[in-house]
């Protein structure tokens, strides 16, 4: 979801960043061969992100990949799914998240992708794939590395599409693809085991998740009805044994979370459950009867998109009342207020969240824009700071958006362009972000770093 500063072979291409909400949807198509037009909707929440990356950081640091290579990204998906498509991101979808009751199974299945990383199994089927000569077959089948094609697009994974492809001579390179598929599954189980064993987790959350998912082995060819991560992570009878025998032989098997983390990810699922579910079935899972914080968690935010701002301000209050020092209590405030076109008031209640976050950069952008949008002269000031400060951490073409809006507003219009340049650039319309850099250019200081920048925009080739 990163360029990097100079936009040396960008990961991924980002369109429309949806800047409203606590939860915000991007849509992601990822550059390049890795990818194959794969189409993902992308969730950003410093709460879940946050979340996730107490999850990872200890699960990535036993592995090897460090603290801060590799991020979390949430896909907007009901189905049961994790993946990977380079050694730089593990995506999860927002079913895994909602399904997953503990949060060992939710670090489970992270320790069977870090495994999946820490293993070089994308390097080792490109390399396959590279010297194969039936490079489309292998792409049909495989979805490009580990990613599970059927998963967000509606089509078909490995084990729905197998049985239609394998045809004629095709037939052992596939069954040989496979076995190496299996191979790494296994391999990845194992691995994941030690990251958690390392870690002094259970591995009992990932063995849950492989037996549920297990039984799916079952249904129709077709995998119609097979939720992503089960067609594209096959269950054998002899890896499921050799992983339940794994997990009891550890001494961590009984391990359990700890109820504060437990707490959070409760708070995760009621939270998805509000900004991502109809109302009327946030109300059916959280009932009135349920007087829990996750529960309440829900109904308010599925109040306010049911039935509007006044209802749900005061159960909003509530839940900041019993907890003062919780941030995304009042980050949720300030997001009502924003969605009501009450940009002012929505100001002090980011501010709050921020005092707790130590500037997390969506709520600082959340901030910087209600700013803008109160029309205070005085603010632009305040707003371009925040924003600036931001993007130092998480680049994301809101942020460059709110600079534009800025520096047009004090009629420093070369910078105004290279902000749009690069929120387009991050957006993917790679040739409207070279306008606008062409733009800016005319302007700015030759040899700058800011021309330089806009350079680089300019002279950036689309992969083809």
């Amino acid at each position: 979801m990163r360029a990097n500063t100079h936009y040396q072979q960008p990961r991924s291409r980002i369109r429309t960043a949806l800047a409203a909400g606590t939860i915000g949807l991007a849509a992601l198509a990822a550059g390049g061969p890795r990818a194959e037009a794969q189409n993902l909707s992308l969730v950003r929440d410093t709460e879940i992100e946050n979340l996730l990356k107490d999850y990872s950081r200890p699960i990535f640091r036993a592995a090897g990949l460090g603290t801060g290579r590799i991020q979390m990204r949430i896909v907007r998906h009901e189905s049961f799914n994790a993946f990977v498509l380079d050694g730089g991101n593990v995506f999860i979808h927002t079913g895994a998240l909602q399904t997953s009751e503990t949060p060992n199974q939710v670090i489970g299945v992270i320790a069977h992708e870090a495994g999946h990383i820490a293993g070089g199994h994308l390097a080792q089927l490109r390399e396959r794939i590279a010297r194969d000569q039936t490079k489309s077959l292998l792409i049909k089948l495989l979805g490009i590395g580990l990613m599970v094609a059927g998963g967000a697009s509606g089509g078909q994974g490995a084990a729905g599409a197998g049985a239609g492809v394998m045809i004629g001579g095709d037939e052992i390179l596939m069954r040989s693809i496979l076995a190496d598929r299996r191979a790494q599954e296994s391999s990845a189980d194992q691995a994941g085991l030690r990251f958690l064993t390392t870690t002094r987790q259970s591995g009992k959350g990932m063995l849950d998740t492989f037996e549920r998912f297990a039984q799916q082995e079952y249904i129709s060819a077709s995998g119609a009805t097979q939720d992503a991560f089960a067609r594209s992570h096959p269950v054998a009878a002899n890896r499921l044994a050799q992983l339940r025998d794994a997990v009891a032989k550890s001494p961590f098997a009984n391990e359990k979370d700890p109820p504060a983390l437990q707490l959070r990810h409760d708070l995760m699922r009621a939270k998805i459950a509000g900004y991502l579910e109809r109302p009327t079935i946030v109300f059916n899972r959280y009932p009135a009867s349920n007087n829990s914080l996750p529960a309440r968690y829900a109904r308010t935010i599925a109040t306010f998109f049911q039935s509007g701002l006044e209802p749900a301000l005061p159960q909003v209050d509530a839940l900041i009342r019993e907890t003062p020092n919780n941030p995304y209590f009042h980050e949720l405030k300030g997001d009502f207020l924003m969605r009501s076109g009450k940009a002012r008031e929505a100001i002090p209640p980011l501010r709050s969240a921020l005092k707790f976050l130590n500037d997390a950069p969506l709520i600082s952008v959340r901030l910087a824009q209600a700013i803008i949008s109160a029309d205070n002269v005085a603010g632009v000031d305040e707003a371009i700071a925040i924003a600036r400060k931001s993007l130092i951490e998480d680049p994301n073409p809101q942020a460059y958006r709110i600079l534009a809006q800025g520096y047009s507003s004090k009629n420093r219009l070369p910078e105004a362009n290279l902000a749009t340049a690069e929120a387009l650039f991050l957006e993917g319309d790679i040739k409207q972000a070279q306008i606008f850099a062409k733009r800016s250019q005319v302007g700015l200081r030759n040899g700058s770093p800011e021309w330089i920048r806009a350079g680089d925009i300019v002279n950036y080739k689309i992969p083809t």
